[in-house]
């Protein structure tokens, strides 16, 4: 059981990085950038809780 939940924070931590250095690559404006930035940090956030069985 405790193997599987480090497997899956492990997992949501590098796609939440992979999401975000994808982001960066985006030819949009900077302020508009900022906010999928903020969006994605807080969806890895909220799922990182729900596997550490907070929600």
């Amino acid at each position: 059981m405790g193997l599987s939940v480090i497997i899956s924070i492990l997992i949501t931590f590098l796609v939440v990085i992979l999401v975000l250095y994808l982001v960066q690559r985006l030819p949009i404006e900077g302020r508009i950038r900022q906010i999928i930035q903020i969006i994605v940090i807080l969806i890895g956030i909220i799922s990182l809780l729900k596997y550490l069985a907070v929600f």
